[in-house]
């Protein structure tokens, strides 16, 4: 079984590789789901809903077909938690971490971590994904004592509050979505100290492992050698909080005389705060995402569809293709023909990249709209474009219509998520096997364009 799994991949690229694992990955949580010891007694979970739970689960998406409180026993829960975790750091990265530990990993398994990480080069990427996994679990721990120990008053049982806070902890920082209080963090809407936790997760899990790990080497360096961010960081930390505080105040200005006229301006802006990062990937929900408005609709979708930052939990085109696309128009516009930035210039290639990325996902949700408005008539085009948006951002937040979805339309969820989490390359590159390159050239020749 081995030799045929090895020969196998000896004739695949790295990004079919990637692509299979994670469908190894989501039949192996299927199974795990479907088992007895996972569900409580008597809940009903059928194969497709147990299929779409646990691609949701893997790709760290959030969206789901059954209330998942009431479906993970005990043991389940911990189950779903470390599906969750595979899912958050990367199903090669944590797989290969956890087999190999204390072996030496090979040339092979290097290429896939780097693929699936998005990482430029292979030196020190053991090295980088080992610090994020032992990172990411200490956050998680951190976080799973904090929750437990303040959740003592709001549970009845010791045993319940620190079960919900290491659910909590998990599903935050790998930016899950999932919960298992059956309504999300509706119940701690006005609990400023829960939902600033949780910022501060979803910011960890969505911000970058790269960005996260230059950030722990700054801190280390500090006041010993000079320390320079790499331009990567220092574009995606500036994207990444610009939209963050642009959405909040967007948000705000949208529902101040709709959602928001009976609340505080405080309570206003906390929500307004808590939605612009959730929207980007965590997938949380503090209210009736029904109850907002049109155009803050629109914008949640367009955050949705921007997600995260490369190399992090969160799905999406990233912040990076946005940034980078962005600056071009910008350039472009001003006669320039390149993207000069934080004293350094953004290579040609990395600008083709984002338009292409851009427009792929463009083109995938678009699809993706017209074929479930075409079978899902029931709904309108908002709720479609919303699930549409949250599925390929890996976010999780929904306008309710996931459980209502026909098998077609959760194969196109499904579809979308998967994609979301592996990326655009890695599904374009799935596609085209490995790179060829070509003995010859044609002559170049100029087209119209625009």
């Amino acid at each position: 079984m081995n030799s045929k799994i090895e020969n196998l991949t000896k004739r695949l690229s790295a990004a079919q590789i990637i692509v299979f694992y994670y469908l190894v990955a989501v039949v192996v949580s299927t199974i795990l789901l479907l088992l007895p010891i996972t569900q409580k007694q008597n809940a009903e979970l059928s194969f497709i809903d147990g299929v779409f739970i646990s691609i949701s689960a893997v790709t760290v998406t959030g969206l789901s077909t059954a209330d998942v409180s009431q479906l993970l026993s005990v043991p389940g829960t911990f189950i779903f938690t470390i599906i969750l975790q595979f899912g958050g750091i990367g199903i090669v990265a944590f797989g290969t971490i956890l087999w190999l530990s204390g072996k030496k990993i090979g040339l092979k398994a290097r290429i896939l971590m780097t693929t699936e990480q998005n990482s430029p080069t292979y030196s020190g990427i053991v090295r980088f994904i080992r610090m994020i996994f032992f990172f990411f679990v200490m956050i998680e721990l951190l976080g799973a004592v904090v929750f437990g120990t303040y959740f003592l008053k709001y549970f009845p049982t010791w045993q319940e509050a620190y079960l919900q806070g290491f659910f909590a902890s998990v599903s935050a920082t790998t930016n899950a979505g999932f919960d298992i209080t059956g309504k999300s963090l509706i119940p701690f809407a006005d609990d400023y100290f829960v939902l600033t936790l949780n910022i501060v997760l979803f910011i960890i899990g969505a911000l970058g492992f790269p960005v996260l790990m230059e950030v722990s080497q700054w801190l280390r360096h500090k006041g010993k050698t000079p320390f320079r961010f790499s331009l990567f960081t220092k574009i995606t930390t500036a994207t990444f909080f610009i939209l963050i505080v642009i959405g909040a105040i967007l948000v705000y200005l949208f529902e101040y005389s709709h959602f928001y006229s009976d609340k505080t301006w405080h309570q206003s802006f906390v929500h307004s705060l808590f939605y612009s990062t959730s929207s980007r990937t965590g997938g949380m929900a503090i209210s009736d995402v029904n109850q907002f408005s049109v155009p803050t609709l629109l914008l949640l979708s367009i955050f949705m569809f921007i997600g995260a930052s490369p190399s992090s939990a969160g799905g999406g085109i990233r912040t990076t293709t946005f940034a980078v696309m962005l600056l071009a128009i910008y350039n472009y516009a001003k006669g320039n023909r390149t993207i000069k930035i934080f004293k350094r210039e953004i290579d040609d290639e990395d600008i083709i990249k984002s338009f292409i990325v851009f427009t792929t996902g463009m083109i995938l949700c678009s699809v993706a709209v017209v074929i479930l408005a075409c079978i899902e008539s029931s709904f309108s085009l908002m709720e479609i474009l919303f699930e549409v948006s949250s599925a390929f951002g890996t976010v999780g937040l929904s306008l309710g219509i996931t459980p209502e979805l026909s098998t077609a339309g959760k194969v196109v969820i499904m579809t979308l998520m998967f994609i979301g989490k592996i990326g655009m390359f890695t599904f374009l590159f799935s596609m085209g096997g490995k790179p060829v390159k070509h003995a010859y050239h044609y002559p170049k020749e100029r087209i119209i364009i625009g």
